[in-house]
C-alpha cells in the first residue's frame, strides 16, 4: 500500500494569503492567526503575499490570480460573513464557497477556506481567536499538508 501524508513543515512554501476588509474587526484576527501559524510551521515571512480585497465574493478572482502564479504554492482565503435580516447572506456565501472550490480545482493547487460563515457576531469572535480557535490559522495548517500531499501525489505519479 502506497500511503500519501502531508506535513507539516512549511519551510520553502510560498502561500498567497486573500483577506477582505469587509468586517475586519473579526478578518484582521482571522489574517493575524493565518500569518502566526504559517511562522510557527517554518515559513518565512518573504514568502508570503497578502492582498486585501474589498468583501468576502472578490476573495475567489484575487484567489485564482495567487494560485495562478509559479510562485505560490498554496493559498488561504480569509473571510467573515454574518447573517443578517436579508437572504444577501445566502447569495454572499454561495458565491465564496463555490469560488473558492473552483480555483483549488482549477489551479490544482491548495486553496484552503478560511471564510467564516455565522448567524451572530459572537459566533466569528468565537470562530476568530476566541473560544473556538482561530479559523485562519487551522486554514493556513490545512494549505501547509495539502500543498505537501499534492506534492507526494505528484511525485509518484511521475515515478
Amino acid at each position: 500500500m502506497d500511503r500519501i501524508e502531508g506535513r507539516l513543515d512549511g519551510a520553502g512554501l510560498r502561500v498567497g494569503l486573500v483577506a477582505a476588509r469587509f468586517n475586519d474587526l473579526i478578518v484582521d484576527r482571522l489574517l493575524d492567526g493565518a500569518l502566526a501559524a504559517l511562522r510557527a510551521h517554518g515559513v518565512d515571512d518573504r514568502d508570503v503575499v497578502v492582498a486585501r480585497v474589498a468583501g468576502a465574493v472578490e476573495l475567489p478572482v484575487v484567489a485564482q490570480a495567487l494560485a495562478d502564479r509559479d510562485d505560490v504554492d498554496a493559498v488561504v482565503a480569509l473571510g467573515c460573513v454574518i447573517r443578517g435580516s436579508t437572504s444577501h447572506y445566502d447569495y454572499v456565501c454561495s458565491m465564496v464557497a463555490s469560488g473558492v472550490a473552483r480555483v483549488a480545482l482549477d489551479a490544482a493547487k491548495p486553496v484552503a477556506f478560511g471564510v467564516l460563515t455565522t448567524e451572530t457576531l459572537e459566533q466569528a469572535f468565537d470562530r476568530a481567536g476566541g473560544k473556538l480557535g482561530n479559523k485562519g490559522a487551522e486554514a493556513a495548517v490545512v494549505a501547509i499538508e495539502t500543498a505537501h500531499v499534492l506534492r507526494g501525489v505528484r511525485a509518484r505519479g511521475q515515478a
